[in-house]
């Protein structure tokens, strides 16, 4: 028996924190925090799919990133707390809620279940020259498991390394080298990680996969191996907006939906996709026999996100006026780079997906038949909760 192994997006958040120039100035509950964090999701691919090449991946972790900026927003107060909550869809809810509601979600995801690992972990690099409150330390340990690592940012390469090794820990090595160009003033990273690693329910068999055309447009073809496989699946087809949903099940809670929109039919499903249409597919999908064709591949995503949250709404965290007091009373901080990273491979073996993404606060004075032959949404879900744990768009499955 071939196993599908899916180590799915690890999300690595680094929020690092600068010293700033003191003269500037189905049939089940989902989880409360699942809603908004998936709206957050979409939001956040619509903004970077406007960004995006033609025949670009997309692919990124809605929770790990929505975990990583709540955990940043416990510590902001004002106007640079009231845009993240706004962002992530917490609008008129205490602070307190959001924090507790993180605690028990974490708990609930933490939970290991037989042929499944899914790992969700906060850290905090602190520069041993700065003493973040300890009120911050205290709600990030409490709510959101956060631990503590003492590095020293003057010695940028040494705390470079150190970090990424913990992040390598905490993503199976998957992501080895994705913090780089620390700067020696910084105060803090803060790193979020979401790693996801399943056993297909129904694994392909290598024997039957064959060469194949992936059509990455009208005018673009490259050659996948593509996977086969005959079975009784969950399917469903919308009339309403010309779209296949197909769902590939992980032995344990956790599944992974894949849209394929009709030819001609990805930008108007991009364009209008919401948390409701994933529940109503969930809710409409019937099980059925199906002959499935899914390519194998490995792709990686990188994506620089300080434009793409801030035309989001999150714009006082960048500016001299970041009021990130409940961080630092003594320091004034301000966030200055976001980045994240996943990788997705998928195989007839399994799917792994990791994925980084950075934060980092700087000084104020600085600056029936299923073919996926051509690109198709996924997303991977996390039954119990309904948490979206990875979601994006593959265009092109041969680029790395």
């Amino acid at each position: 028996m071939h196993h599908f192994f899916a180590s799915c997006t690890l999300v690595a958040l680094v929020l690092a924190a600068c010293l700033a120039d003191h003269h500037h100035g189905h049939d089940m509950k989902c989880h409360e925090l699942s809603p908004p964090n998936a709206e957050f999701g979409f939001a956040l691919y619509k903004t970077l799919n406007t960004k995006a090449g033609a025949a670009e991946n997309i692919f990124f972790s809605p929770l790990g990133i929505s975990t990583a900026l709540s955990l940043l927003s416990s510590g902001a107060h004002g106007e640079t707390h009231s845009q993240l909550f706004s962002t992530l869809g917490y609008s008129g809810k205490e602070e307190a809620t959001i924090n507790q509601a993180y605690k028990h979600l974490l708990h609930m995801l933490g939970h290991n279940i037989e042929n499944q690992l899914l790992d969700v972990t906060n850290a905090i690099a602190v520069d041993n020259s700065f003493s973040p409150s300890d009120i911050f330390m205290k709600n990030a340990k409490e709510f959101y498991s956060a631990e503590v690592l003492k590095v020293d940012f003057a010695k940028s390469q040494e705390a470079a390394a150190e970090i990424n090794s913990h992040i390598a820990d905490e993503t199976h090595n998957i992501i080895k080298d994705h913090v780089k160009n620390l700067d020696e003033a910084m105060a803090m990273i803060l790193i979020n990680t979401v790693y996801f690693k399943g056993e297909w329910d129904k694994p392909f068999n290598k024997s039957h996969t064959r060469k194949a055309d992936f059509h990455v447009d009208e005018n673009t073809k490259v050659e996948v191996d593509m996977m086969a496989r005959t079975g009784r699946y969950d399917l469903y087809y919308d009339d309403d907006n010309g779209t296949t949903v197909l769902m590939l099940p992980y032995k344990g809670n956790t599944s992974m939906m894949i849209i394929l929109p009709d030819e001609g039919k990805m930008k108007s499903v991009e364009g209008s996709i919401n948390k409701n249409y994933i529940k109503h597919w969930h809710d409409s999908i019937y099980r059925q026999s199906v002959d499935v064709f899914l390519p194998k591949f490995s792709i990686s995503a990188t994506a620089a996100l300080d434009s793409t949250l801030k035309e989001m709404g999150i714009t006082a965290a960048f500016g001299d006026a970041a009021d990130f007091s409940g961080i630092s009373d003594d320091a004034k901080l301000k966030l200055s780079k976001v980045s994240h990273e996943a990788v997705l491979n998928i195989d007839e073996t399994g799917t792994e997906a990791v994925s980084v993404t950075t934060l980092e606060m700087m000084p104020m004075s600085m600056p029936m038949s299923v073919n996926l032959n051509r690109p198709f949404l996924v997303f991977i879900l996390e039954d119990s909760t309904c948490s979206i744990l990875f979601m994006g768009k593959i265009s092109n499955p041969t680029a790395n």
